[in-house]
């Protein structure tokens, strides 16, 4: 009898046993590469908002209207991306978004008001949008071959090359122009892509394929070798309530990448005006700030694939969103910096693994769609935190609006509960 998609088994069977392809492969070096390029851009960008926004004249509100016009640039792009994995392939749609984003980095630097601002900010983030999407589905992919829950590994490399991002561009604020340091960004991110590019294509990850939720195994008995899937033909279409079932726990995910990514993007676009604002803080240490956010989520990341297999993945989902509650409520209300920065470590390390797990268990339901799906939801995230803690930062000031970031850590913790209990089971016929 024909099986369709089991999903639940999907999402936790293929961690049973290794797999004898090496578990460091050139192509899963290149995607890291990938995925550490893509966090120093976004840091390059961070560290330089202060000077951007003097740069452009930019009130509270003006700088969360343009930074919006990033996220809305990502969150637009990324359904588009994910077909585009699904008919060509992930991996050179990673190469292309990358390239794309490491040539719209130093276009900021080049504003001079709040609407020339958001309008490269649309490009850099449709870049941004498009390289997460690729590279995600390239890393679902390869972690079904791997055979072990190492999708934390690759964002760790995205919060290395965040860490490595600020650190360098806090140490050489005060000497390099911001024109220099995103024009130099940039250039080390096409090298980068050219590099990891050409080890990326030589490996197998990123094939184009069909979503798991519309594949199934044809024949008129279980492990038969015929059918559309082996005669290679068409998926037959997954049973209505199944796919349902997909779907809703798809967008569960996505929901609980959302509240994540509200907590970092209000990091990355508030921390270091937070921290010089109201916390006094110098320029060095306010971008040091970020550097301890990107360190933290680093050091949780690289600890994910075994914390994930220890405890599981919804108790640290559970966990990582409780400790990042705490953490930004210290980062929000602390009156100095020694107390913020610590708080900064407590949020980087609750939020290092809540954002990849949910993307990864949805492309395990649903394929590079479900991919897309989840990061449009978690990228939305992005895209309505600049404008709200923007706004709320004029009306009571920017301590009380990062305490909602506080609110969407506890709620990312416990969402998963619900997606626990709504993931679909085998069906058949």
């Amino acid at each position: 009898m024909p099986l369709l998609n089991k999903t639940r088994a999907r999402s936790e069977a293929p961690y049973q046993s290794p797999s004898k392809r090496s578990a460091w492969s050139p192509a899963r070096l290149a995607l890291t590469a990938f995925f550490a390029m893509d966090g120093f851009l976004f840091a390059a960008w961070v560290v330089r908002i202060p000077d951007i926004r003097g740069q452009v004249s930019a009130t509270h509100s003006a700088l969360g209207l343009a930074l919006l016009c990033l996220s809305a640039g990502a969150v637009a792009t990324m359904p588009v991306i994910g077909r585009l994995c699904v008919r060509y392939g992930s991996k050179p749609v990673t190469i292309a978004s990358v390239a794309l984003l490491s040539l719209a980095v130093p276009l900021p630097a080049h504003t001079h008001s709040v609407l020339s601002l958001g309008a490269v900010l649309l490009l850099f983030g449709a870049g941004y949008g498009a390289a997460n999407v690729a590279m995600n589905s390239a890393a679902v992919d390869l972690v079904r071959e791997l055979r072990r829950p190492v999708m934390p590994s690759f964002h760790a490399g995205y919060s290395l090359g965040g860490l490595l991002g600020a650190g360098v561009g806090g140490l050489l604020a005060g000497t390099l122009s911001t024109t220099w340091a995103l024009a130099l960004s940039g250039a080390l991110g096409l090298a980068v892509t050219a590099a990891a590019g050409t080890a990326l294509l030589r490996g197998q990850a990123g094939r184009p394929a069909q979503e798991p939720a519309t594949r199934r195994t044809a024949g008129a008995k279980a492990g038969a070798g015929t059918g559309a899937e082996a005669a290679g033909k068409t998926p037959a279409t997954p049973a209505p309530g199944v796919a349902r079932s997909v779907r809703l726990l798809v967008v569960l995910l996505g929901l609980t990448a959302l509240l994540d990514a509200y907590g970092e993007g209000a990091i990355a676009d508030w921390a270091t005006l937070h921290l010089t604002d109201d916390v006094h803080a110098t320029a060095g240490l306010a971008a040091a700030g970020y550097a301890a956010f990107a360190f933290a989520m680093t050091a949780g990341r690289v600890g994910g694939t075994w914390l994930s297999i220890r405890i599981g993945q919804t108790r640290l989902i559970a966990t990582g969103g409780l400790t990042a509650c705490a953490g930004m409520l210290v980062v929000a209300l602390a009156p100095s910096v020694a107390a913020a920065l610590a708080g900064l470590v407590l949020v980087g390390l609750g939020l290092a693994n809540i954002f990849p797990l949910a993307i990864a268990q949805a492309g395990a339901a649903g394929g590079p769609r479900g991919v897309a799906t989840a990061s449009t939801l978690g990228y939305a995230g992005m895209l309505i935190g600049p404008p709200v803690i923007g706004f709320l930062a004029d009306a009571v000031g920017l301590p009380l609006a990062l305490t909602t970031v506080a609110g969407a850590a506890a709620l990312a913790g416990l969402l998963p509960f619900a997606v626990r209990s709504r993931r679909p089971v085998a069906a058949s016929h």
